[in-house]
């Protein structure tokens, strides 16, 4: 079945060539509606907005355009791949923020990947957008590409990897926890993988109140005993492991309450989930193979299950936030993006489910309250 789609899709690349096209508002068939929207009238746009900046918001694309920029260091499951091999998946990417929330996105993809030239690359070109969305950077360049540009521009950057994935999985916890009715921030959450995903779920957690959260990567369980750990690695360690705990996975999820694979295939065994407390809550986030798949999940106890597929009801998603969530950046003209814009944009997502169950207790991404909800829940900030 997996060959099928994945043949289907290639034939449909091949015949669209490019899932996007650029279109006027205004059809220039006649001198008037040329001379308003080019030379001579255009004069007038131009002489307002050099006397008013901040009128770009309101006289050009700027006010909903975002950048939707990759060097194609890391996309999908796929590695390194390059700009090019890039290309479709930031397309795919900007037909989504239009279909769901009637942004204009731009695929910029680079052939560097190099910080400081990637970070003035997207500064010279980021007076056209209203903000900025990284994509497939792999970490810890993501890291520092995303602050630099924080500081240097005015408008919202963010690297959705991170940030949206974060936020679904807080969505679908705050769910979770009311079906097995356990307190969120009292759980013990393990979380697999420590690239850009893993990170931002931690601290995203940890902003909102869990305070034992293990991390775990291919060599074991992050903790100061371990020699070795590079930078940001060790940061991590001022949030996670309070009780600086080490060993293997095993270790890392004896009597956890919840479970958080962004890493590989079956990664999770019988023996790891037998380990964990009663009601195990597991998301198995690994594309396009997950961590645990759900018969297995089933078979051996997890009480709630979720994975990233778009087969599986419950799927956990950076696209069901980054519509909604940069539709309300844009239209509050925020400048930043905050951890408590985060929590409220999960909150709201998870709000869009009345009554959570074991089958359900994430929502569609083509339920159309998802964006609109998502992008409400943002204020100036």
């Amino acid at each position: 079945m997996i060959n099928d789609l994945n043949q289907l899709s290639l034939r449909l690349h091949k015949k669209l060539q490019g899932k996007l096209r650029v279109e006027s508002k205004i059809r220039l068939n006649h001198r008037k509606a040329l001379s308003l929207v080019y030379t001579p009238g255009v004069a007038e746009a131009v002489k307002h907005i050099s006397d008013n900046p901040k009128s770009v918001f309101d006289l050009t694309i700027k006010h909903t355009t975002v950048a939707v920029v990759s060097d194609g260091s890391a996309v999908l499951g796929l590695g390194n791949v390059g700009p090019e091999a890039a290309l479709p998946v930031m397309e795919g990417k900007c037909a989504i923020f239009k279909e769901f929330a009637g942004i204009d996105a731009f695929p910029i993809c680079l052939a560097t990947q190099e910080v400081n030239e990637i970070v003035a690359t997207i500064k010279n070109i980021s007076p056209v957008f209203g903000a900025i969305n990284l994509e497939d950077i792999s970490a810890p360049r993501c890291f520092e590409i995303e602050e630099k540009l924080q500081k240097m521009l005015d408008i919202p950057v963010m690297h959705d990897d991170q940030h949206a994935t974060a936020i679904v999985v807080l969505a679908g916890l705050l769910n979770a926890a009311k079906i097995v009715d356990t307190q969120l921030i009292k759980c013990k959450v393990v979380i697999v993988g420590s690239g850009a995903a893993g990170c931002a779920i931690a601290k995203l957690l940890f902003d909102f109140g869990i305070k034992n959260i293990i991390m775990v990567d291919r060599e074991g369980i992050l903790s100061k005993k371990r020699s070795g750990l590079i930078r940001y690695k060790k940061k991590l360690l001022t949030i996670t492991n309070p009780s600086d705990i080490s060993g293997d996975l095993v270790n890392a999820a004896r009597k956890s309450d919840v479970l958080i694979g962004v890493s590989s295939k079956k990664v999770f065994n019988k023996k790891i989930i037998s380990v964990m407390n009663p009601h195990p809550i597991v998301f198995a986030l690994a594309n396009p193979d997950p961590e645990i798949s759900p018969s297995d999940a089933k078979r051996w106890g997890v009480a709630i299950y979720a994975n990233g597929r778009s087969d599986y009801s419950n799927q956990i998603n950076n696209a069901l936030v980054f519509p909604g969530l940069f539709r309300g950046l844009l239209k509050n003209r925020s400048r930043s993006i905050t951890n408590e814009i985060k929590i409220r944009a999960a909150f709201a997502l998870a709000k869009v489910i009345k009554n959570p169950s074991t089958k359900k207790f994430i929502p569609s991404i083509f339920d159309k309250r998802v964006a609109a909800s998502v992008a409400n829940s943002i204020e100036i900030s």
